[in-house]
């Protein structure tokens, strides 16, 4: 800290204890607007031109469609729809196949109908749809086992399936 310094910092402080003088503000016909409230707009002629924000107008909400809940872990029960002539054919009689997780039991399969497809079942049938022994060339295998479930709908609920094909 250098001589000159002190001689300055005593200077600072004799300025620090007077109070500021306020001015006082004219009252214009303008409300004053904050530089947060305003905004840089380019004009036809190609300036730059501070103006102020426009308020923009809500628009209402509109009505949402009958929104079904969240599916969860129902995406974990039911793996695919099985789209096949045998199940085309059980549609007459408002019946839908599904492939299922192997773990789950009838239960669960209806409550993720429900919260899937937002319909409530009837009935629920399920198979364990064994491995059968396949072969490629020399080499022997079996393909995995699976589980399906056959939905049976009360009259007049249906379950839109086949909308991609």
């Amino acid at each position: 800290m250098g001589i000159l310094d002190t001689f300055k910092k005593k200077r600072d402080d004799k300025a620090s204890t007077k109070k500021p003088v306020e001015k006082k503000k004219k009252a214009s016909a303008k409300p004053e607007v904050k530089d947060e409230e305003r905004e840089t707009i380019m004009t036809p002629d190609g300036k730059l031109v501070s103006a102020p924000k426009k308020e923009s107008v809500k628009q209402p909400k509109k009505k949402a469609k009958a929104k079904l809940e969240d599916t969860g872990e129902a995406h974990r029960v039911l793996i695919r729809p099985l789209i096949t002539e045998k199940g085309s054919s059980l549609g007459m009689y408002n019946q839908y196949v599904f492939e299922v997780a192997p773990q789950t039991n009838k239960i669960e399969v209806r409550k993720a109908i429900r919260k899937v497809y937002g319909v409530d079942p009837v009935k629920v049938n399920v198979i364990n749809v064994r491995g059968r022994a396949v072969r490629y060339g020399r080499t022997e295998g079996m393909t995995k086992k699976w589980k399906k479930a056959v939905i049976t709908l009360g009259a007049g609920q249906k379950i839109e399936i086949q909308e991609g094909l």
